[in-house]
């Protein structure tokens, strides 16, 4: 057999193996969508049906109707854009200090900085909640945003990326009589796209998706967010699947909306992060 045929052989066992994996990776959020067609008598018929035989949109009319889907959904979108933002700002000013300054223990603290993110997040929501409590900030928007403002993860992301970016550029900046702070913000940050990116897309998802922090911090509806309010829809002894699926396909088309709108980007930033350690 020739070297053609192989590596012909190869694409073709190599794009199976793919679709393969795609079509495993689709079929959740296929079903999803189909359940979320379904009347409650057809979720459970057998065989299972992919596509009903009486598509109906009265379920998300019902998710919409039963709760104040538009106030959690406010809220979930407030509080990730807000933390991701924060996010952006706080973790690519201080990735800019460990990676373009140089001062006297930087290697040192930036490894004791990063060795924060061998400690699970559970560790630590005891002693935060105490701190909230302590300022009065229980039930409120603060409690909610700030603590996730903070990311060694982001900060080494960001710091990854700025490392690939030619010192040469600031240096004729610094020539010039441009301060740190002009630097960062018209060189660094505009060359950064990629990168930012990236966090923006982890960022937003990690708030997004928050589950743990906010059922710890809030206890009014006025503060929910979407992965809360998916809770009071399972029901203690029985739960509408098709409500559910409804309820969960909204809480998901945002963070499509932000991947898709990013997904160059995001490639291109997780391709150049891991060049230079």
């Amino acid at each position: 057999m020739n070297k053609s045929k192989k590596k012909i052989i190869l694409d073709i066992l190599s794009y199976s193996i793919l679709i393969a994996g795609s079509l495993m990776m689709l079929a959740p959020f296929l079903w999803m969508i189909s359940t979320s067609l379904k009347t409650a008598d057809a979720t459970f018929v057998m065989p299972p049906k992919w596509i009903p035989d009486n598509i109906t949109f009265i379920n998300y009319k019902n998710v919409i109707n039963s709760f104040p889907m538009f106030r959690f959904l406010f809220n979930s979108i407030f509080i990730s854009v807000t933390i991701t933002l924060g996010q952006l700002l706080i973790c690519s000013m201080a990735a800019y200090v460990f990676a373009r300054i140089e001062f006297k223990g930087r290697n040192a603290l930036f490894l004791i900085y990063l060795g924060t993110l061998m400690i699970p997040s559970q560790a630590t929501l005891t002693p935060q909640y105490i701190l909230m409590n302590y300022l009065g900030w229980v039930n409120t928007y603060k409690a909610l945003i700030l603590p996730g403002m903070f990311s060694a993860f982001g900060t080494f992301l960001m710091r990854q990326y700025f490392l690939t970016i030619p010192r040469s550029l600031e240096e004729a900046a610094f020539i010039d009589g441009a301060s740190h702070l002009r630097v960062f913000f018209k060189i660094i940050m505009p060359l950064s796209k990629p990168g930012l990116a990236t966090l923006t897309i982890t960022s937003f998802m990690e708030s997004w998706n928050s589950f743990l922090w906010p059922l710890i911090i809030t206890s009014d509806d006025k503060h929910i967010t979407l992965p809360l309010a998916l809770t009071r829809m399972q029901g203690r002894w029985h739960t509408d699947y098709n409500l559910l699926m409804a309820g969960t396909l909204i809480t998901v088309i945002p963070i499509l909306i932000v991947y898709l709108l990013a997904q160059k980007q995001f490639i291109k930033g997780i391709t150049m992060t891991g060049i230079k350690g």
